[in-house]
């Protein structure tokens, strides 16, 4: 059981991580609005596209589980913290979208490194 739930949730973080690639990589111009407003655009737009591709692969690999859970916790604790001083909770009339998912990805990723704790070093 614990298999399975730690394969689904680890596929449904990936899924978030990467089809969020999308909109970095390709300057799509809210996540060049987003960057822009904390003055990481374009570097840091590019490098935490980086940070979350190997975070997505990461998660994907039985022996690297818990490293990609910990990179995700750190990459959207940033966006979480930014999104509470900097951004707003509502990013040009999402309705705070991208905060729930940035939330749940967090949660989900605390969660997916509980399951692997004993997988740590």
């Amino acid at each position: 059981m614990k298999k399975y739930l730690s394969l689904s949730l680890r596929i449904i973080v990936a899924l978030i991580l990467i089809q969020t690639l999308r909109f970095k990589f390709l300057a799509h111009p809210d996540s060049v609005y987003i960057f822009e407003k904390v003055g990481l655009e374009p570097f840091g737009r590019i490098g935490i596209g980086v940070l979350e591709l190997i975070a997505g692969i990461l998660l994907l690999f039985p022996k690297t589980v818990w490293m990609g859970a910990s990179l995700t916790i750190g990459v959207i604790g940033g966006a979480i913290i930014l999104h509470l001083t900097k951004l707003g909770i509502e990013i040009k009339g999402d309705g705070g979208l991208l905060f729930v998912v940035a939330i749940t990805t967090f949660l989900l990723s605390v969660f997916i490194l509980y399951l692997h704790r004993k997988d740590m070093p």
